[in-house]
């Protein structure tokens, strides 16, 4: 089953070695009955110099980690998924990703309200940097306001157009930087428009402390989680204020 009019749903996995990571995903999707697909194959296992040279910067391995590049490219073989399937609307998650209040519901909202952008756009559903629109921003009824850099790659909607923007774009200027900051350079030279979703629909274990990351070197543990609490509380409740 899908959320009407996404039709497909991308998870940015790992061969191995997440198998927890998986367990939970099979579980937490299976519970909101909806269909998704694991993408892998950019694992670093697979890089041949073909692939990494069709995508990538000709220095990319000296810049990005193994297993930050596999990210990279496993968001990129998501976005080819989304033009061979012909998905009006897909979903792409990392594959840490827990959802904030009825996310199916909140889902269709955000959807219906994307429906009436120009197409082109990614929308961040993600609280993961703790950033937000202003509280002056902020109108009744109003879901999604438009932004200048995204809130991270750990989960966002994105259209069909946008998809092949971004594959037209990669054939003449070859990614160089992990997917976060790329998505930026892309919103900055125009070929993507990002918008944020207000209230966030998700955010990321590997940031809020309950889980480990698959490119992360920090683990999760208690302090981590208070730390984050903190932090969320004082840039959700306070600091939006002062905007």
């Amino acid at each position: 089953m899908r959320i009407q009019d996404i039709e497909g749903i991308y998870v940015i996995h790992a061969k191995r070695g997440y198998e927890i990571h998986e367990e939970r995903l099979n579980k937490i999707f299976r519970d909101f009955n909806l269909d998704f697909e694991f993408v892998t194959e950019g694992d670093p296992t697979l890089f041949t110099q073909k692939i990494l040279n069709k995508y990538f910067c000709p220095d990319i391995k000296s810049k990005l980690k193994p297993g930050i590049l596999s990210c990279t490219l496993n968001h990129i073989l998501s976005y080819e998924r989304i033009v061979e399937n012909d998905n009006k609307y897909a979903l792409i998650f990392e594959n840490d990703p827990f959802f904030i209040g009825d996310f199916k519901n909140k889902m269709k909202a955000v959807l219906e309200e994307a429906k009436q952008l120009k197409s082109g756009f990614i929308i961040s559903l993600e609280n993961t940097s703790l950033e937000f629109p202003s509280k002056k921003e902020l109108k009744k009824d109003q879901l999604l306001y438009p932004a200048d850099h995204g809130r991270c790659a750990g989960a966002y909607l994105m259209d069909l157009e946008a998809a092949k923007n971004i594959l037209l774009d990669l054939k003449t200027n070859k990614c160089c930087e992990v997917i976060d900051w790329w998505h930026n350079t892309l919103i900055r030279n125009g070929v993507v428009k990002i918008l944020w979703a207000h209230p966030p629909l998700t955010e990321q274990g590997s940031h809020n402390g309950l889980m480990n990351s698959t490119i992360s070197s920090k683990n999760k543990n208690m302090i981590r989680r208070m730390k984050w609490l903190v932090q969320k509380f004082y840039k959700t409740n306070i600091y939006r204020h002062f905007k």
